[in-house]
């Protein structure tokens, strides 16, 4: 069974490198644009994974993780900052919203997935086992 896993992001280029990765992980990507519609999306898909822009038009990817970790069916899903925020700081800041990781962009397409897998105890699980 393919892992579902949601790409908050606005860049268009950053969400077609993401997708492609990913995609050829064997992974379904589902895709939303701003923070309101990730937040919607998420709501309604319950991913295994959502990879979080921070820096969103309107609202920014700190609200939006604060928001997600407020709905109880979403508490498991791992949620993981991916932002070219990386200054002193910003790591702490997106753990606190409640991101459980932070990869910085540019991404590096020959680590990307890699990085992306340690976020699931075990390739071979099933949705909804996972941490």
């Amino acid at each position: 069974m393919k892992r579902t896993i949601l790409i908050i992001e606005d860049n268009e280029q950053n969400l077609y490198l993401e997708t492609f990765l990913l995609e050829q992980g064997d992974y379904k990507i589902v895709a939303a644009r701003s923070g309101p519609e990730g937040i919607a999306t998420a709501a309604q898909t319950k991913p295994d994974l959502i990879l979080l822009d921070i820096q969103l038009p309107g609202m920014d990817g700190y609200t939006v993780a604060k928001e997600l970790r407020r709905n109880p069916a979403l508490k498991d899903v791992s949620l993981v900052a991916v932002t070219s925020y990386a200054m002193a700081g910003d790591r702490e800041r997106a753990l606190e919203a409640g991101c459980n990781g932070y990869i910085e962009k540019p991404i590096n397409p020959d680590t990307f997935r890699n990085e992306i897998e340690k976020y699931f105890k075990d390739p071979l699980e099933t949705k909804g086992t996972q941490k």
